[in-house]
């Protein structure tokens, strides 16, 4: 009986010792495995792919396309900038901006305005409209009517030439008449850039008169015919 209470005891005290370095076994192992499945976990893979996405993506490609845009808007802006000042060509028909004028006092028939025309830099142009408009302030009476003399149609202005006309304050014999400083001087009664042309002195305006545009100043004389 004692050899098999013996026998039994010596099997479960070597059951036990199995068990036991099982464990320790496992226990040993549990790390490494565990670091192994993290290595090559699909999910470890897909967090590191994430991450290089979020670096390249959203803000990096806005970027980019500011640029584009600026670009697009700079380079149409300097189209515009170099195409809008100034006229090329010719037959165009000149407005009163695309002139500078030049007013000097006359004495002849009793005193009159000189006024000479000449074009922007850059311009070249027509005046089709044979006769301008002059006025001296904004009423009705202060209207330069037209006379006779000179006349060429069309004149071409670009460089140095020059086109003139003849503003004469007052056509009237009396000793009445409205004071004013300044002339308007436009190419139409339209023009909407009309050009006011200071007077050397303040000028005694009666019935004023206006001659047709010439390329000779002896021919814008104002006279009564």
């Amino acid at each position: 009986m004692r050899s098999r209470r013996a026998a039994r005891s010596t099997r479960l005290v070597l059951a036990a010792v199995a068990v036991t370095a099982l464990a320790a076994t496992a226990t040993a192992c549990g790390p490494d495995d565990t670091k192994s499945a993290g290595a090559s976990s699909p999910a470890s893979a897909d967090s590191g792919r994430t991450g290089t996405l979020s670096e390249k993506s959203p803000s990096g490609e806005s970027g980019s396309g500011s640029t584009a845009s600026k670009d697009k808007t700079g380079s149409g802006t300097g189209t515009g900038a170099g195409t809008g000042d100034g006229k090329s060509g010719y037959g165009q028909s000149c407005g009163t901006n695309d002139l500078t004028f030049t007013l000097t006092e006359e004495t002849q028939a009793g005193g009159y305005y000189q006024v000479a025309a000449r074009a922007k830099s850059g311009i070249s142009c027509y005046l089709d409209v044979n006769t301008p408009s002059a006025a001296f302030g904004s009423g009705t009476e202060g209207v330069a009517s037209p006379v006779g003399q000179g006349g060429e149609d069309p004149i071409k202005l670009s460089g140095s030439a020059v086109a003139y006309t003849g503003i004469s304050p007052k056509s009237t014999n009396t000793n009445g008449g409205v004071q004013f400083e300044n002339v308007i001087v436009s190419l139409t009664d339209a023009d909407p850039n009309p050009a006011e042309l200071k007077l050397p002195r303040t000028a005694t305006v009666d019935k004023p008169i206006v001659t047709n545009w010439s390329t000779d100043p002896a021919e814008t004389v104002p006279v009564l015919v």
